[in-house]
């Protein structure tokens, strides 16, 4: 699992950082940026959390 985010489709909600702060946090730009890219297991369910409930689906989790 690997969580992305599209910085063209993020409007800077912050929801993702609130909902998973150990995978995403929102930068200078005012835009959110994963800062841990392989996340652990446990860790799964915030990351879907975060792609299910981004505004705009700039969240993205992929098998990389």
């Amino acid at each position: 699992m690997k969580p992305v985010v599209d910085r063209d489709l993020c409007i800077g909600c912050g929801l993702c950082q609130e909902t998973c702060p150990e995978i995403f946090r929102m930068g200078d730009d005012g835009l959110a940026h994963v800062i841990t890219e392989t996340p652990g297991h446990e860790q799964y369910d915030c990351v879907r959390e975060s792609e299910e409930i981004c505004p705009v689906t700039a969240i993205a989790i992929t098998d990389g």
